[in-house]
């Protein structure tokens, strides 16, 4: 590999950075490693209390959320003084992850030893402003239509 080419590699990796706004809205796209998995809808007792669990110890609002057999989406809003978004879903995957463990009906671990439940990233979006958020909570709203999905959870 040509020392430019590993240049121009490593400006994109780096190139990523999250958009950390105190007290901002933001939607999320979080997704099963096992895009075939119906995991979260057949542990959604599990879902609802991890999320119940990580507001508690990390409080933000859930503004919308939809919950479908491999992904959810969700849109929140954080504390005026908080920016730590980052730290809520990494508390939230990782204890719904231990709960389906203890289920039993986790999936396989990778090299690390880590349980590959979930696809190790997440996608946001920070909400700019009232249309751009209505426009979201729609997308959230329509979802489970796109995917042929008859029930939504709220």
């Amino acid at each position: 590999m040509e020392r430019s080419e590993i240049r121009e590699l490593s400006y994109r990796m780096v190139g990523y950075r999250r958009n950390l706004v105190p007290g901002g809205t933001f939607f999320f796209t979080a997704t099963l490693a096992d895009r075939e998995s119906r995991a979260l809808v057949e542990n959604i007792d599990l879902l609802r209390y991890a999320f119940r669990v990580t507001r508690h110890e990390r409080p933000f609002s859930i503004d919308g959320v939809v919950v479908l057999p491999d992904h959810l989406h969700v849109v929140i809003t954080l504390p005026t003084s908080d920016y730590n978004f980052p730290a809520r879903w990494k508390r939230f995957k990782s204890l719904f992850t231990r709960l389906v463990v203890e289920r039993g009906r986790a999936g396989g671990r990778n090299l690390r030893g880590e349980y590959e439940l979930w696809q190790r990233r997440y996608w946001e979006h920070t909400i700019r402003d009232e249309s751009n958020l209505a426009r979201h909570i729609d997308y959230i709203h329509f979802n489970p239509l796109k995917h042929k999905q008859a029930r939504v959870t709220s």
